[in-house]
């Protein structure tokens, strides 16, 4: 007999903490006996099994040389057996080799579940060779085999375990290399403000960002500058777009603004302008640029489009419907001096006086220069609105009839109310 007679006698199952678990001695004489013959057999499993995991796996097929795999499949069966006679002789596993075997098959491409499935399908032939062997060489001893086959899935169960960490650990450390590449390139292509791509090599960085985005290097653009101190919840990211012709975003987070390089598609700029209105974001966006290389400016102009914003407003500003204010926005050192020129003699008056003035002909630039309008949102008479506004044309010098005055006073406020 394959187990000596001393060994069944003793029993074969005994009790430890309240259970019945297999007799550690009696199994590990059993799989002593079957070691050898056992492992004859473990060239043809690995050879037909590998045979049946490229003809069944398309992602083997095409990844997986048929005898790196088969030369796998042996090294992984000979160590479960192994491993099984060391659970037996209550000996640590040794899952190096599942370790291995994970990190190679995650740096090749191969998906986890085919990877898990191979270990399984191997496990069951395995277990079958086993109760071949055994009863080939002594069928009486074949009961004595069958609790085994609790040791055999634990063991499995440990080696897609490391099998799967391993894997998992090579997915992370790709993802953390790519994200860290992906900010990179977003850096480059959304360089800060008035940046350009260096003379002479702006193509091949052009070309690289484009492969690795995916992105066409000319295709209709725009960029959003979103302000905010926190990850804006709900907004789309990058693999989060609509349907393949419309608009997606690729969102670069800083510490307290989020940059968004939006691929339009065939979508116009109102789609993604209104996309951030539905979030309750302040939140600047460029004009189209036709090119990844036109980019970099585009975050200027987005950036401009921001400061146009009002102070602690929640509203989305195309730089187009803004350009006055993008203008003085954008010349702080021009946009002062213009203030303190046009508008000294209102801003040096008392406090209570110059807010009323300032909100009066404010609110009448923004009625497009009706008195009635702005009477409307000042809660006043019309003709308080008239009185108000000859008492700036009196304080500056300027009349609002005047064109080129009714400029620079309307600049001037924009550089006040900044």
């Amino acid at each position: 007999m394959l187990v000596p007679q001393r060994c069944v006698a003793a029993g074969a199952l005994v009790e430890e903490g309240g259970g019945r678990v297999l007799d550690r001695d009696k199994t590990s004489h059993i799989l002593t006996a079957v070691a050898e013959p056992l492992s004859d057999r473990l060239p043809a499993i690995a050879g037909g099994l590998s045979e049946r995991i490229l003809s069944e796996d398309a992602a083997y097929a095409a990844l997986i040389a048929p005898a790196e795999l088969r030369d796998t499949i042996l090294r992984n069966l000979r160590q479960t057996v192994a491993s099984m006679l060391d659970r037996s002789q209550d000996q640590p596993i040794d899952l190096s080799d599942a370790t291995w075997t994970g990190r190679t098959r995650a740096g090749q491409g191969l998906p986890l579940a085919s990877l898990q499935d191979a270990y399984r399908r191997g496990c069951r032939l395995l277990w079958e060779a086993m109760i071949a062997t055994v009863t080939e060489k002594d069928p009486a001893s074949l009961p004595d085999l069958l609790p085994c086959v609790g040791d055999l899935w634990d063991i499995v169960d440990l080696l897609i375990g490391a099998v799967t960490e391993a894997y998992q650990a090579v997915e992370s450390e790709r993802l953390a290399r790519d994200g860290e590449r992906r900010n990179a390139v977003l850096d480059v292509l959304l360089g800060g403000p008035g940046a350009a791509f260096p003379a002479g090599g702006g193509a091949g960085l052009i070309a690289e960002a484009s492969a690795f985005l995916g992105l066409p290097e000319r295709a209709r653009y725009a960029v959003a500058v979103v302000r905010s101190v926190t990850p804006i919840a709900g907004l789309p990211r990058d693999r989060g777009h609509p349907a393949a012709n419309g608009f997606h975003i690729l969102w670069r987070i800083r510490a307290d603004h989020e940059v968004g390089l939006i691929s339009l598609g065939a979508d116009p700029l109102t789609e993604p302008a209104r996309l951030l209105q539905e979030h309750g974001v302040a939140a600047g966006i460029s004009p189209v640029v036709g090119s990844l290389a036109e980019l970099a400016r585009a975050r200027w102009l987005a950036e401009i489009a921001l400061q146009t914003c009002a102070p602690g407003a929640d509203e989305v500003v195309a730089l187009d419907r803004r350009l006055p204010a993008a203008l003085v926005a954008a010349q702080s050192d021009l946009a002062e001096r213009l203030r303190t020129v046009v508008l000294g003699p209102v801003l040096g008056l008392p406090a209570a006086e110059r807010d009323m003035l300032l909100a009066t002909v404010t609110a009448w630039l923004d009625a497009d220069g009706s008195a009635a309008g702005a009477a409307a949102v000042l809660y006043c008479h019309r003709n308080t609105v008239l009185n108000r506004l000859r008492r700036i044309e009196e304080l500056t010098g300027r009349s609002i009839a005047e064109p080129r005055a009714m400029i620079e006073l309307a600049l001037a406020v924009e550089a006040a109310r900044r």
